[in-house]
């Protein structure tokens, strides 16, 4: 189990009460899909992904991207039981949709870039390391059920 310090855990809700999903979520969704574009076979039933432009303007692109972030709230409101929140999660992505785990860490990365980008000089090195600790709890969580 982790453990959460009470600075911690307000660095975590301050992030997520700024963070406008319609907006991070595309975004970093987005992101994994063009930077690491072996990602895209996972939402070829989204449609045409064929180059950045087509992916940006996918609105099943940007709408899957506010669900990510609506997971994350899950994990922010269970702080203290994450792995048993995301049993489920895990549990789908693992068998039946046969998402590889490695690119969980590469979305968590994906996602801090976007929030980086948007809460710039607000976004200090503390701030960076509480959200890298949760991030880390979350793909660790979404990956229990590989292994």
């Amino acid at each position: 189990m982790v453990e959460w310090t009470q600075e911690e855990r307000v660095i975590i809700k301050e992030i997520f009460s700024k963070l406008n999903y319609e907006d991070v979520g595309p975004k970093s969704l987005c992101r994994i899909l063009v930077v690491y574009p072996w990602t895209q076979r996972y939402f070829a039933h989204f449609g045409n992904l064929y180059n950045p432009e087509m992916i940006l303007a996918n609105p099943k692109i940007a709408n899957h991207g506010v669900v990510v972030f609506r997971g994350l709230e899950m994990a922010v409101q269970n702080m203290d039981n994450i792995k048993n929140t995301y049993a489920d999660l895990s549990k789908l992505h693992s068998e039946k949709l046969h998402v590889d785990p490695d690119n969980f860490q590469l979305l968590a990365d994906c996602i801090t870039i976007v929030i980086a980008t948007k809460m710039r000089s607000a976004f200090t090195p503390e701030k960076q390391a509480t959200w890298y600790k949760f991030l880390s709890v979350v793909v660790s969580a979404l990956s229990k059920q590989y292994f």
